[in-house]
C-alpha cells in the first residue's frame, strides 16, 4: 500500500518546532511492513486542501498530522471537510469530554475549544487520552479516492498513542481485508562498532544470500540499527544469524536505548551502580536516570570536575594527579576503584577526558578520555579513546561508550 504523511504547521517551516513525527510514524508503519512513500510538510491554510487533494488522487493511506488544536490556524479538519464535501458538525459527546479534561487541569473551557469537537460527517472519532483534539478516520470512498485518511494531532505524547492503540489495528484490518501481504521486519541493535565498520561486515557475512532480503542501517545514540525486511523465516534467520556473529555487539533486537538495556540488566541481576565523573560532567548520570526504574539501581553520582574534587572525594592521591595528570589511566582507574570504594555498589563508571576544542597536548590531544570500569567481582578494567568532535556531542559519546563498556561488564563481556 501506498502511505503518504502530510506534517502541517507553519511552526514545523520556520524552524519554531523541529518535525519529528515521520521518524516517529515511519517507525510505527515499519512494524507493519510498510514505508512511507512520500513526505510533505505544509504551513497551515489553504494549502492543505490543495496539498491532501493531490496525496489521494496517488495513496492508498494518507496520514495528516497537526491543525486540530481550538486557534484560528488551526485548518486541517476544515480543509479536509471541504476537499470531501463532508459536512461538519459538532459532537455533543465530544464537547462533554474536551470539558472534562480541560477542568481536570483548573482550567475553565472556552467558546474557542468547542472547535475541537466539530467532526466531518461519517468520520470515526480516534479518541485522545493525553489532549482536548481526538484524531479523526475516514473511511474509503468515491469522494476519498478510495484512500483512508487519518487526522491525527501534533503533539508527539498525543499523536503517537493513538496511532499505536487506534490506527495501527485499523491499517492491519485493512490489509488482511485486502489479503495484502504484510513482510516481516527485525531491527538490531548494536553498540561498540562504526556504521561503516558494521556493514562490511556484515555485507561479507551476508555475500551468500545477497537479494533475499532487503537491509537498511541507521545511526541512533549509543550504536547502530540494522533493518532487515522480507520474508519472515529468512529475516528471523539473517536476523539470529547477526545477532551470533556480533555477539558481542548485541544490543538486542528492537528500538530500545541502550541506557534502557543497561538498567534492565542491573535490575536483572539486583546490582547497582555508581558514577564519577569528570569531563561528562554529569551526563552518564542523567542518561541512566533517564530509564524508568532506574531507582532501584542507580546509587549516586559525583561530578569531580575540578583535581581538589577528585581528590576529596574519591581519594585520590594529589601525588598521582600531579605526576600522571588527571586525564590519564592511573587517575581514571583511582576515579572508579574510589567510587567503588565509598558506595559500595556493584560497579563504578568512571570517566575523565578533555572535551576541548582547547586544552589539549601533543600527547593528549582534545577528544582524549580515559573510562574506568570497577566492580566487586572482577579486576578495574580502564580502555582510552580519542573522540573528535565539537564539546557537547563529546559528552553524548562519552557517556554512551562508558554506559556501552558497562553493559559488557554487568553481562560477563568485560
Amino acid at each position: 500500500m501506498i502511505v503518504e504523511v502530510i506534517n502541517t504547521g507553519s511552526e514545523l517551516l520556520i524552524g519554531q518546532v523541529i518535525n519529528t513525527n515521520v521518524g516517529l510514524l515511519g517507525q510505527e508503519l515499519l512494524s507493519l511492513g510498510l514505508r512511507i512513500n512520500r513526505q510533505t510538510t505544509v504551513p497551515d491554510g489553504i494549502v492543505i486542501k490543495d496539498v491532501v487533494g493531490e496525496a489521494i488522487e496517488r495513496s492508498d493511506i494518507v496520514i495528516i498530522t497537526g491543525g486540530l488544536g481550538p486557534t484560528d490556524d488551526d485548518l486541517t479538519r476544515e480543509m479536509v471537510s471541504e476537499l470531501i464535501d463532508a459536512k461538519l458538525f459538532e459532537d455533543k459527546s465530544l464537547v462533554e469530554e474536551i470539558r472534562k479534561r480541560i477542568e481536570s487541569n483548573g482550567a475553565t473551557m472556552r467558546d474557542i475549544n468547542r472547535k475541537q469537537a466539530m467532526v466531518p460527517l461519517g468520520a470515526i472519532i480516534l479518541n485522545n487520552a493525553n489532549g482536548t483534539a481526538p484524531g479523526l478516520y475516514i473511511e474509503p470512498g468515491d469522494k476519498t479516492k478510495n484512500a483512508h485518511i487519518y487526522l491525527l494531532p501534533g503533539p508527539p505524547r498525543e499523536l503517537i498513542p493513538i496511532f499505536q492503540e487506534q490506527v495501527k489495528p485499523l491499517i492491519k484490518n485493512s490489509l488482511l481485508e485486502h489479503k495484502i501481504d504484510i513482510p516481516s521486519c527485525v531491527n538490531s541493535f548494536f553498540s561498540g562498532l562504526g556504521e561503516s565498520e558494521l556493514a562490511a561486515r556484515i555485507d561479507k557475512l551476508l555475500f551468500d544470500e545477497k537479494g533475499a532480503f532487503d537491509l537498511g542501517y541507521c545511526i541512533k545514540p549509543g550504536g547502530v540499527v540494522v533493518r532487515c525486511i522480507g520474508d519472515k523465516e529468512i529475516v528471523i534467520r539473517v536476523s539470529e544469524r547477526l545477532k551470533e556473529a556480533f555477539s558481542e555487539y548485541f544490543i538486542s533486537h528492537d528500538h530500545t536505548s541502550l541506557p534502557a538495556v543497561v538498567v534492565g540488566e542491573l535490575i536483572k541481576r539486583e546490582q547497582r551502580v555508581a558514577i564519577a565523573e569528570s569531563c561528562t560532567g554529569g551526563l552518564i548520570a542523567s542518561t541512566i536516570t533517564d530509564v524508568p526504574g532506574s531507582s532501584s539501581v542507580f546509587d549516586v553520582g559525583f561530578v569531580t570536575y575540578a583535581n581538589h574534587a577528585k581528590s576529596e572525594i574519591l581519594g585520590i592521591d594529589i601525588k598521582d594527579l600531579d605526576k600522571s595528570g588527571a586525564v590519564s589511566k592511573v587517575v581514571v582507574m583511582a576515579m572508579a576503584e574510589g567510587c567503588l570504594k565509598r558506595t559500595g555498589a556493584d560497579h563504578a563508571v568512571a570517566v575523565t577526558g578533555i572535551a576541548g576544542p582547547t586544552g589539549g597536548t601533543k600527547e593528549k590531544p582534545a577528544g582524549t578520555v580515559f573510562i574506568g570500569i570497577a566492580s566487586q567481582e572482577n579486576p578495574t578494567f580502564v580502555d582510552s579513546f580519542c573522540i573528535k568532535t565539537d564539546r557537547l556531542m563529546f559528552k553524548e559519546k562519552v557517556s554512551l561508550t562508558a554506559i556501552n563498556l558497562l553493559r559488557k561488564r554487568i553481562i560477563g563481556l568485560l
